[in-house]
């Protein structure tokens, strides 16, 4: 027994630092000069040393039979699957798929920064353009942006963000172009989707990434001015979020056109026939020029290649006759315009196609590289905005509502609420931070793209219902005063869009990252797909070395509760947890992937448990970036530590469930021993740092100020109804400061010193007494009357029209 335990011990220790082959046959050597059963083993040993260290023997004994088994249980890729696969680059999440984070490869990422052009933009045009918004106006009466407020987003280049400066565009980072949609969404989502989309994917990115200096001469400058507003048609209502789906097609073939940008008309031209229907358009309403994504063939062979070449983008001017885009959806009472497409037997020429006829079939490779950009954009800045201002809002609301005599922030209840909006914030803008970081280092990253898309707006559904859940009847009655119910209605929208979370979350994370992230998967798998048994037997034999080291060091640092190197400073633990959690994450997508196979895809609930382990585990590291990032400062440690915790506890989470719920009872056995040996380690956060983070947001200082950046704020009198916004900070100033005045009055109420009926003759009453001064009365009224307009909601008429527009008419006390 003794010697098993000796010989386990010794894979353990040369697994977990990945030791040469030859140190391997030394130790087996070693091991000979034992006698009896340790000889035995050494002889063992010796042979499979042999066999992994002699190719012909490896290849004979190990690889060719893997060789015929995945074989058997790996479906090839399909086309789309290799275009997605291929789209993008892969970056950080291949450091945490594979198991062995290198930290310093992450500290010295630069961090992401504004030029003074950026922030001036930020701090100038867009805090104006913030100001001119009011979301219950468009949402309930005009059901759009005012044409003042269009005008100025065209004129200071609010939708020219990505364009070239040499095209007219701002030409910003990725990281301000994210910023400034923050701010926006802070202040409105329908404007922030409106503002956003031509920013994202859309024909400006996709000209300028492809596009034909023609195109790009003709399009680009006129984007940028506000002359023509794009949209992009990709979602058919046949295929929904599975666009490779899509029944749109376009046969190439010679025929006649008018062109509507300058009437002339052409005849027998080679060109396209299209009929098509899209819906969920964000823009066609309003569009003047629509990208197109269709399925082209040429029957004719008029291109001179296959007769079915596949997906193509277009540009197609809405004014073409044929082409319909002047209906709406209302998506969930959020009036951004969006709305179908729909056209049939339209023809235009073959050089209308994005980047030419060279272009053409290139459209799933296109949209999948662009996407991933945009997906790290759009919607996680929608969501990191809206989280900010869910945060800001409940942090001040909690200090000046009031239930059985103390601020509703004392109960601990509300406060683990507004801890958990902290955290979910931190993380939230520390994950699409250092995705942005990534895009302006000139990564594509577009799994980290899929993860952060989905966990920031699934995170905001958090975010908001907590915020709803301690606001209550405040942020339930519409009307202008209510700063959550926009945002409320909004979420929904962020989980459907640009891929619908559930699919997302189960296909594409873990499925598309297993493929790209995996140091050695696809290698596997496009030598299977060319019979290519030497190239197999390579990628394999480096396979089995790195999933025994990941297995030792998940068992190791399973026992010790954390291990490996990590950077020293106040997070040093969690770094060394993490490194725990990413080898027992890669060595159990391994035992995963080798027990079902290609059948893991079709198994969506393991897929999307080996997603939220690996899209935690990059949460993590991202907010021991983020906290790292800003100067590791004390005062945000209980915040950055919350964060980090949740994450790792909910990676670890995901991947229990995984073991319990596999298949095969053997395999969950396995990892059960190796991930687990001492059961779970990790635990949700402790109320007490819940206490402390709850603390620090109620400061509204420092802490909160840094996590809520790039928020808007309005600038407006405390009592003006259109700024409820601008009520809140004044109103908890105030009640602060007389927090021990009106403690006082309690207790003198208590002890029968004050008999008046009313609150206001009670002050009276206290004067008289000379429990008060007539200068601490005055406070106590004024900061009564500014909590009043904080906590005050809207009534209407009887028609549900015209709100209040005196909310101190009713008073009564």
């Amino acid at each position: 027994m003794m010697e098993i335990l000796i010989v386990l011990a010794a894979v353990a220790a040369l697994s977990l630092f990945a030791a040469p082959l030859w140190l391997w046959a030394a130790a087996g050597a070693a091991m000979l000069l034992g006698g009896g059963l340790m000889m035995w083993l050494g002889l063992l040993w010796l042979a499979a040393c042999a066999v992994l260290g002699a190719a012909s023997l490896r290849v004979k004994l190990v690889s060719r039979p893997a060789f015929g088994l995945f074989k058997k249980i790996l479906p090839p890729l399909s086309a789309t699957e290799q275009a997605a696969v291929e789209a993008g680059t892969v970056w950080w999440e291949a450091e945490i798929f594979n198991g062995k984070p290198d930290w310093r490869k992450l500290q010295n990422y630069r961090d992401p920064k504004l030029t003074e052009e950026e922030q001036s933009f930020i701090d100038n045009e867009t805090e104006t353009l913030c100001a001119m918004l009011n979301d219950w106006r468009y949402t309930h009466r005009d059901k759009d942006l005012p044409p003042e407020v269009w005008q100025y987003v065209k004129e200071q280049g609010f939708i020219a963000m990505i364009i070239e400066k040499k095209y007219g565009g701002k030409q910003f980072s990725h990281y301000a172009h994210a910023k400034v949609a923050t701010k926006i969404a802070s202040r409105s989502p329908a404007a922030a989707y409106m503002i956003m989309l031509p920013n994202s994917l859309g024909p400006a990115e996709l000209i300028q990434h492809y596009g034909t200096a023609e195109q790009k001469d003709y399009y680009l400058p006129r984007l940028a001015k506000g002359t023509d507003i794009p949209c992009f048609a990709l979602t058919s209502p046949w295929a929904g979020s599975d666009a490779g789906a899509i029944p749109d097609t376009g046969t190439v073939c010679y025929g006649s056109y008018t062109d509507p940008r300058d009437g002339s008309r052409h005849e027998n031209v080679l060109g396209v026939r299209v009929s098509f229907e899209k819906r969920w358009i964000t823009m066609a309403p309003i569009a003047t020029v629509i990208g197109l994504a269709f399925k082209l063939r040429d029957p004719e062979g008029l291109l001179g290649g296959k007769t079915d070449i596949g997906i193509t983008c277009a540009l197609l001017p809405t004014a073409m006759e044929g082409l319909h885009h002047r209906r709406r959806h209302y998506p969930n009472e959020t009036p951004f315009w969006n709305g179908p497409v729909w056209g049939k037997d339209i023809f235009f020429p073959i050089d209308w196609i994005i980047g030419g006829q060279a272009y053409a079939g290139q459209g799933w490779r296109m949209l999948m590289e662009c996407l991933s950009i945009g997906r790290c954009i759009s919607l996680p800045s929608q969501s990191v905005g809206n989280a900010k201002h869910a945060a800001w809002t409940t942090s001040a609301w909690v200090g000046i509502r009031r239930q059985f005599g103390l601020p509703i922030g004392k109960f601990e209840g509300v406060g683990e609420a507004l801890a958990r909006i902290g955290a979910h914030t931190y993380q939230m803008e520390a994950a699409q931070d250092l995705a942005l970081a990534g895009l302006d280092m000139g990564e594509n990253p577009s799994v980290i793209s899929a993860m952060v898309k989905f966990n920031n707006t699934e995170r905001l559904r958090k975010v908001i219902n907590d915020a709803m859940d301690i606001h209550g009847g405040r942020a339930v009655v519409g009307g202008p005063r209510n700063y959550l119910a926009a945002m409320y209605n909004a979420v929904p929208i962020g989980i459907t869009v640009e891929g619908a979370n559930i699919l997302t979350r189960c296909l594409m994370i873990f499925g598309q990252g297993a493929y790209r992230c995996h140091n050695h998967v696809l290698n596997e798998i496009q030598a299977l797909q060319n019979n290519d048994e030497a190239g197999f037997d390579r990628a394999f034999a480096r396979h089995l070395k790195q999933s025994s080291s990941n297995a030792a060091r998940s068992f190791v640092y399973g026992i010790t509760g954390r291990g490996g190197r990590a950077p020293s400073g106040p997070l040093a633990s969690a770094y060394k947890r993490a490194n725990r959690l990413s080898a027992a994450f890669a060595f159990t997508a391994d035992v995963a992937m080798l027990t079902l196979g290609g059948d893991l895809k079709r198994r969506e609930s393991l897929s999307g448990r080996l997603a939220d382990a690996f899209s935690n585990l990059y949460t993590a590291s991202a907010c021991l970036k983020r906290f790292e990032q800003e100067g590791s400062r004390q005062e945000d440690l209980p915040l950055a530590e919350y964060a980090v915790s949740l994450a790792l506890y909910e990676a670890e989470t995901a991947l229990a469930g995984l073991v319990a719920n596999l298949p095969n009872r053997l395999a969950a056995a396995l990892l059960r021993v190796t991930v687990f040996p001492t059961g779970r380690r990790e635990n949700a956060p402790a109320d007490a740092l819940a206490h402390q983070v709850s603390a620090d947001m109620q400061q509204l200082g420092g802490t909160l100020e840094r996590l809520t950046r790039f928020r808007f704020h309005p600038q407006a009198a405390d009592d003006d109804l259109n700024e409820p916004l601008a009520a809140l900070k004044p109103a908890w100033e105030a009640v602060r400061q007389t927090d021990r005045l009106e403690q006082m009055l309690r207790k003198a109420e208590a002890k029968g010193e004050l008999t008046a009926a009313t609150p206001s003759e009670k002050l009276d009453e206290a004067v008289e007494k000379e429990l008060l001064t007539a200068e601490q009365a005055d406070s106590i009224r004024e900061a009564r009357r500014l909590l009043k307009n904080a906590i005050t909601v809207d009534d209407f008429d009887m028609e549900l029209n015209a709100p209040n527009t005196d909310i101190f008419e009713k008073r009564v006390f």
